[in-house]
């Protein structure tokens, strides 16, 4: 059989369509390790020590919206890992919309960030809604890696293992990324993809060697250092 031939019978029979749709299958290059943990402790791109904080601030979906990002002097026992307490609260306009609590501890090996697990408020008109909680050990959620402490462009990792609940997933972009802020500009950037297989969209993150988050969407850093008790 002439090769012209062959090609054609295989696209007719939908071979290389499935090939191709494979190859672009998000795979992970980058697990946990099994390792001492620390719950206080920082790696290039994250401080995990009490009383660090970062505040963007930018408009999403029409309205000004402020993020607070806050290391809590607090701790939480999940199973036998002694984690820290990060605090997110999101302000849109003058109502706050969502408060979460993250629990994470670093790798004392691989400066890996892990995150085992949040407890979430959203706020809708004057009522409470808990959505996206996990933790690991309840039901089949597991640690996942919120940032890992060798940058490697190109590694994959999932940040939350937590089956139809919270899956969020990571790309290295690049670590060479100039962003520009209130609070200064910032070279040499690690620039993450994340998406998750629970939904459609996809989002950038920006992350400042030693400083840590400094753009996520349209948000913005205006300001970071540790705030007093």
């Amino acid at each position: 059989m002439k090769t012209k031939n062959f090609l054609a019978l295989l696209l007719a029979a939908g071979v290389f369509a499935a090939t191709s749709s494979s190859a672009k299958e998000w795979t992970e290059t980058l697990t946990c390790t099994d390792e001492p943990l620390t719950s206080t402790g920082r790696n290039d791109f994250f401080i995990l020590e009490p009383g660090y904080q970062l505040v963007l601030e930018g408009k999403e979906d029409g309205k000004q919206t402020k993020l607070t990002i806050t290391v809590l002097d607090e701790t939480k026992k999940i199973g036998d890992v002694e984690t820290r307490v990060v605090e997110e609260r999101e302000v849109a306009g003058d109502k706050v919309v969502e408060v979460s609590r993250n629990f994470f501890a670093v790798g004392k090996q691989t400066k890996n960030v892990y995150y085992f697990g949040e407890d979430v408020d959203v706020y809708k008109g004057d009522k409470v809604v808990h959505e996206g909680a996990w933790r690991e050990g309840v039901g089949d959620a597991k640690r996942g890696i919120l940032i890992p402490g060798t940058a490697k462009v190109g590694d994959r990792y999932y940040q939350e293992r937590a089956p139809k609940v919270a899956m969020d997933r990571a790309e290295n972009v690049t670590t060479g990324e100039k962003v520009t802020t209130p609070a200064g500009t910032f070279e040499h950037c690690l620039k993450t993809k994340e998406t998750t297989p629970l939904e459609s969209g996809t989002e950038y993150k920006f992350y400042a060697n030693g400083v840590g988050l400094v753009k996520e969407g349209n948000l913005l850093l205006v300001k970071h250092g540790f705030v007093k008790k």
